[in-house]
């Protein structure tokens, strides 16, 4: 998008260089990282890193009025409610389509909000990777408020860790040792030194809960810094048959709590306002269906990376949904193909990385993480057979 740093970078690209990027990503790890990354970094304009801003603080409006809580309460699944609620969200991700406007101008358009954590650790580990071998010169970050990469992770530490040691939290997921994102548990673990445990790990005595350390010990947890979705240990019996019931109340605190994942959705967007965000409305609300379906997507509230969408939705599709409280019609996003790959122009979203330690007022906006596509959405499984896609980060000018 900055168009004299793209001509260079690309001038400068190689596939050797691609291949170096990689090999210093997975240096020191045992498996390699599990997911696509892509060739190259996007870098943003002055001019669109102030759109993104601007977007950010109206969505952030909806978020920090008082009676959030009061408007998101439906939200939250009775199958998936879990004790003892904090007031607000330790991690909040912003996701933006690069998208062009009526006059031309490129500005980011809303596609998803998310009450939960994202790549915190490993974007830090892969700006640091592109910035080395590719040369990008110190004039351009990927972090925002003028941090630095020191700065960032005293605020990351504060938010993860609070005044507890880091051997006092764990860093918690379903299959955490297996995960997809075992590369960002791994470096977070690097950066904060706090566990990874898996939910079958967890041992529960009264309504404390512990770990098995290295020296064999079981620890008490004081913070669980959460990374398991609900959806992944959905089923038709107990989900907890074979661990601990997380959903009880336990005497730990929970960073994020997991019913920030459905109160910063999907379900939030019906209810922001601003130039940014695409219209949505709840689909048992909706009074008259659109003429133009073609300008619309229709998503289930309660999925995630995409499961569940319909893109050329009809109104055989409403129709067929029997559950209408739990969708939301949504007005089409169209990505513009603005990073420049050595074949074609490839579309982009930027993803906002807000930490909100306690204590703070409002979160603050910390780093980002992007994502390349061809294909016809964004997520890796739309984008198996093509090359400059995947998993990425955007710098700005400084």
């Amino acid at each position: 998008m900055q168009y004299d740093i793209r001509t260079a970078y690309n001038k400068n690209y190689s596939p050797e260089k691609y291949r170096q990027l990689l090999k210093q990503l997975n240096a020191g790890q045992l498996l390699p990282i599990a997911f696509r990354v892509a060739e190259t970094p996007v870098f943003l304009t002055a001019d669109f890193h102030d759109r993104l801003l601007a977007a950010s603080r109206d969505i952030l409006k909806t978020v920090l009025q008082p009676d959030f809580k009061q408007l998101t309460e439906r939200a939250i699944p009775d199958k998936w409610r879990v004790a003892n609620e904090n007031d607000h969200p330790h991690f909040m991700a912003i996701d933006f389509g690069v998208c062009q406007d009526a006059e031309g101008n490129i500005v980011p358009k809303l596609i998803e909000l998310q009450g939960f954590p994202s790549l915190y650790g490993f974007q830090v580990l892969l700006g640091d990777a592109y910035r080395e071998v590719f040369d990008i010169p110190d004039v351009w970050t990927i972090y925002f408020n003028g941090m630095t990469k020191a700065n960032y992770l005293d605020l990351f530490k504060k938010t993860v860790l609070g005044p507890h040691q880091p051997e006092e939290v764990v860093l918690m997921d379903v299959n955490a040792h297996s995960q997809k994102t075992l590369i960002d548990f791994k470096v977070t673990q690097q950066y904060l030194g706090t566990p990874i445990v898996s939910l079958s790990e967890l041992k529960q005595k009264g309504n404390q809960l512990f770990y098995t350390a290295e020296d064999g010990e079981d620890k008490l947890i004081k913070r669980i810094y959460n990374r398991l979705i609900f959806d992944e240990i959905d089923t038709d019996g107990n989900p907890f048959e074979n661990s601990v019931d997380i959903r009880q109340p336990l005497d730990v605190e929970w960073i994020t709590h997991p019913n920030w994942f459905y109160r910063i959705s999907k379900f939030t967007m019906p209810f922001l306002q601003g130039e940014a965000i695409p219209k949505t409305y709840f689909l048992h609300e909706l009074g008259t269906i659109p003429t133009d379906l073609e300008n619309y997507v229709l998503k289930p509230l309660f999925s995630f990376a995409g499961q569940g969408v319909i893109i050329d939705v009809t109104q055989q599709d409403i129709a067929d949904i029997k559950d209408p409280e739990n969708w939301i019609l949504q007005e089409k996003v169209y990505y513009e193909p603005v990073v420049q790959a050595p074949d074609d122009g490839v579309k982009a979203e930027i993803r906002l990385l807000y930490l909100w330690p306690d204590g703070d007022a409002e979160p603050t906006l910390a780093v980002n993480l992007a994502r390349l596509s061809r294909g016809k959405m964004i997520g890796v499984r739309y984008n198996k057979d093509y090359d400059w896609v995947g998993g990425t980060v955007a710098f700005m000018p400084k």
